[in-house]
């Protein structure tokens, strides 16, 4: 949703053509036109949700983003329920850095307007400036549901992730900086990576500080067998499966592994 989008209203028909050629001038990018127009409106005694809504737009396009705000709240105060503006209202809070707030106002435009790609986008973005990545994530999710080839949500999804997985490495280390977690997370970045033996030594230390700690083994056995060391991987396997015998994705990897070495046999 772009800023220039508007409610169907029912206006009286003189006060309808004005605000209509309020619209097209902030269209066509005539600000100090579309501001006269509506602000004679509002002399003129109109008090109207529509007219406070654009005079926000106005407001905001120029940048000032503290009159956006009270004109926003304004046409709320006549439309509680008028989405457009709650979104833009939010937009603006953030803005100016009002993060809580613009949570609160952003909810509240995506509980109006759950299929408006928009809320969600600037909803996500209000979450990252308060730190609360995971809700970040959510939104994001969401949002790549509503437009599965749109490139950018999904790339700001991606990078959502990384920033919630740093978020949680920062946590755990808090926690416990003794954690198994910690080189087990680094050895996962490492394996993305491609740095496969510093992928197995980080994995290696993860499991000598917890030994009984699944997924460890079965993240070392993936890349044995990715090196073709077939007799060290069913080593890797048969310890998960030890700790796990009911594991279907370690059963399906020994077999894999298995597989790959009878193959590989001359």
């Amino acid at each position: 949703m772009g800023p220039l989008v508007l409610a169907q209203q029912n206006l009286p028909p003189a006060l309808e053509a004005k605000i209509a050629d309020g619209v097209q001038a902030l269209k066509a990018g005539n600000l100090d036109n579309a501001d006269k127009l509506f602000s004679e409106a509002l002399r003129q005694g109109a008090k109207h949700p529509l007219i406070y809504h654009n005079l926000g737009i106005v407001a905001q396009l120029r940048g000032n983003h503290a009159e956006a705000i009270a004109r926003f709240r304004q046409a709320l105060a006549l439309q509680p329920d008028y989405g457009p503006a709650r979104l833009l209202l939010g937009s603006s809070l953030l803005a100016l850095k009002k993060n809580p707030e613009a949570v609160r106002e952003l909810k509240r435009a995506v509980s109006l307007m759950p299929e408006e790609p928009q809320s969600r986008l600037q909803l996500a973005k209000a979450y990252e400036a308060t730190e609360d990545w995971m809700a970040a994530v959510q939104q994001l999710q969401k949002l790549v549901e509503l437009a599965p080839q749109d490139a950018e949500y999904s790339y700001q999804l991606g990078t959502a992730w990384g920033k919630l997985s740093a978020w949680s490495y920062k946590q755990i280390s808090t926690i416990n900086a003794h954690s198994a977690r910690l080189p087990q997370a680094l050895g996962l970045e490492y394996a993305t990576q491609e740095k496969y033996n510093l992928a197995l030594a980080a994995y290696q230390r993860a499991a000598r500080t917890d030994p009984k700690l699944p997924e460890l083994h079965l993240a070392m056995a993936l890349i044995l067998l990715e090196q073709k060391k077939f007799d060290d991987a069913l080593g890797e396997i048969d310890l998960e499966l030890n700790l796990v015998p009911e594991s279907g994705i370690a059963a399906a990897t020994k077999a894999k592994i298995e597989a790959a070495k009878a193959v590989a046999l001359p």
